[in-house]
């Protein structure tokens, strides 16, 4: 018989072994966030990759939650939080299935990711962002009195802005993707403002810690790094790096253990663990 049928007279029934099974079992919801990319010229960079499976959030480019996670009892599962320009997951090596990863953001300019970088004039290559995290960088527009500009980094919630060809600024940064996994909603992964070749003019950051032009992405965050450019591709005035990712689990069974000292607090039911480093974790 299935599991949820009634026993016909005379069956016999042992749902022991499935108890067990489940029982061995724990749900868990994630956040993986990406670090952001950095800029080399005006190109803004893109946020890191933003991937959820909290039941009713959007994940990344506006994609639905991600599926339930079956944690097994005993196994370690690792969350590696990547700095800027590096991927961050949380899994294990022993269920090969049971592996989240999150990608970079992509380096500006023109560089794909989580979500893409913004191009630079004359490039003319926006970055592409990856399905389910990131959306594309914003394009060059083209030069305004000789003062180049470039696109905005992408977020993980809206694409870059494009730069303007009738004033030389530079695109904004796309916004991020909020969570409320830890109790508040929080936005992460934010794009990085597209810059100018004079230092002037440039875009503003993505909501989720994008850099402003010349300015790094924020910590944790895996905003994408503000563009700026100097005469024939030199960061005469400055270009941002990315902002490091972040990973956050929670579930309604506390773990039995973890390393890395992840912040630990509660929201209603889950214990919400945060790495904004590298550790482990194993209920």
């Amino acid at each position: 018989m299935r599991f949820g049928e009634r026993s016909r007279p005379g069956q016999s029934v042992n749902l022991f072994g499935r108890r067990a099974a489940i029982s061995n079992l724990v749900s868990v919801e994630y956040v993986v966030v990406a670090g952001g990319g950095g800029a080399t010229q005006a190109g803004g960079g893109g946020g890191g990759g933003f991937r959820t499976n909290v039941p009713g959030a959007t994940s990344g480019r506006g994609a639905s939650a991600e599926p339930e996670m079956l944690i097994t009892r005993g196994v370690s599962y690792t969350a590696t939080v990547g700095g800027g320009g590096s991927n961050s997951s949380f899994g294990t090596t022993t269920i090969s299935s049971q592996s989240v990863v999150s990608q970079a953001g992509g380096q500006g300019p023109g560089g794909a990711g989580g979500c893409g970088a913004g191009d630079d004039w004359p490039i003319g290559n926006r970055g592409a962002g990856a399905a389910g995290q990131g959306y594309d960088g914003g394009a060059a527009t083209g030069s305004f009195s000789g003062n180049e500009s470039g696109g905005g980094g992408g977020g993980a919630g809206a694409q870059g802005g494009d730069s303007s060809s009738s004033s030389g600024t530079g695109g904004n940064g796309g916004n991020g993707q909020s969570t409320s996994i830890s109790g508040s909603s929080v936005t992460y992964a934010g794009g990085g403002a597209g810059g100018t070749r004079f230092g002037v003019g440039g875009g503003s950051g993505g909501t989720g810690g994008g850099g402003t032009a010349g300015v790094s992405g924020s910590t944790n965050t895996g905003g994408g790094g503000g563009g700026s450019r100097g005469s024939h591709g030199s960061p005469q005035y400055g270009t941002g790096g990315g902002g490091s990712g972040i990973v956050i689990v929670r579930s309604t069974t506390a773990a039995a253990s973890t390393t890395g000292s992840p912040t630990i607090t509660t929201t209603g039911a889950y214990t919400v663990y945060t790495f904004t480093g590298t550790g482990t974790i194993t209920w």
